[in-house]
């Protein structure tokens, strides 16, 4: 157990190489109720996000989630978010944004900020009342449908769609799942948030149905074979979103947000550097920190590197200046001083089979 983000956090149960094959092949479930968990609702809660997030809330639909980033207006990550659609038991509308543990106090104080101009709309924190359970696996659906007593199953939801479901959680007891099919290891699966009273006996119906107990260190494997930044890492207020190579996820088309103009002009300027994945040609770990050198010259820096069991090699995350983005390039990794060969390399490194 070590401290993260002002939570008690395990970093592995059984061993972390163990853990990530049980998610590869099977499935594993991880304690992730360190992460944020906010509602908002009121008549103008819609436009209040979308004045915050880089995709459009206008045309979410109920029932179905998005990832994307609140940016300050010089267009730093203050934080990457997904932001749900659902509805209170009366039809009105609610949102919930799930955001990063360390970033929690920094997102609201953002968002209280902002709502002085949009009047009715309320933002309560439910961190500490709810748990946050993620599943994921090839079998996690499997599972979850098991613990599911009424139809439809958890696995009728698309990807990036949520609802709420009833599960048995021990005892005969059953309680109300809000569950969204995403996650954050590349595989399928669910995250499912309850009340925090029945939070031990979810984890423990589940484990008892054949999942894995895995933590902080199968999950930032996990993460970076499927090319997942982390925020604090590869991304943070002194990063945009073009420079993270994560442009996809911001819709230029959707109107004002905060941080638009210092994209717009920073795209019309050329960017500088920006993010690419490393594969290790030469044997060693490359870690957070280690320069990235060309022909003697330092062109960047890792930002995230691990092992990864399914290449069987060193893999990382970084930035390099622009001009040294180009997939194959040779580049030198310093790994303490020994200069290591490795290649700039196209993400994610894993994408799970089509079959699963």
């Amino acid at each position: 157990m070590v401290p993260f983000a002002g939570w008690d956090m395990p970093v592995q149960y059984q061993g972390v190489i163990a853990e990530v094959k049980a998610v590869r092949g099977d499935a594993g479930i991880f304690d992730v109720s360190h992460m944020g968990r906010l509602s908002i609702h009121g008549a103008g809660a819609a436009s209040f996000m979308d004045s915050l997030v880089t995709f459009s809330v206008m045309t979410l639909a109920t029932g179905r989630a998005r990832y994307g980033f609140m940016l300050s207006d010089n267009g730093g990550i203050l934080d990457d978010v997904i932001l749900y659609h659902t509805q209170f038991e009366d039809g009105s509308d609610m949102l919930r944004l799930v955001c990063n543990a360390g970033n929690r106090d920094a997102v609201k104080a953002w968002m209280a900020q902002q709502s002085q101009a949009f009047r009715g709309v309320t933002v309560i924190d439910h961190t500490a009342d709810t748990v946050l359970v993620a599943v994921q696996g090839p079998r996690a659906l499997d599972i979850v449908d098991g613990l599911c007593p009424d139809e439809p199953k958890p696995s009728a939801l698309r990807p990036f769609g949520a609802a709420p479901f009833p599960l048995t959680v021990g005892d005969g007891a059953v309680a109300e799942g809000f569950i969204g099919r995403t996650g954050y290891t590349g595989e399928d699966g669910v995250e499912i948030a309850m009340e925090a009273a029945y939070g031990g006996r979810l984890w423990e119906a589940l484990a008892a149905a054949g999942a894995t107990p895995c933590g902080l260190g199968a999950r930032d494997v996990l993460r970076l074979e499927a090319g997942l930044r982390l925020h604090g890492s590869d991304m943070d207020l002194t990063t945009t979103p073009l420079e993270a190579s994560l442009e996809r996820f911001v819709n230029m088309d959707k109107g004002i947000f905060h941080g638009r103009d210092a994209l717009e002009l920073q795209d019309e300027d050329g960017l500088r550097r920006k993010l690419v994945g490393f594969r290790m040609l030469g044997g060693g770990v490359p870690r957070h920190g280690c320069d990235v050198l060309y022909e003697g010259e330092t062109i960047g820096e890792i930002t995230s590197g691990t092992y990864s069991p399914i290449l069987d090699t060193g893999i990382a995350m970084g930035y390099v200046s622009a001009e040294h983005t180009a997939p194959g390039q040779r580049v030198h990794i310093d790994l303490r001083g020994r200069l290591v060969e490795a290649e700039v390399a196209e993400l994610p490194f894993y994408r799970r089979p089509k079959s699963q």
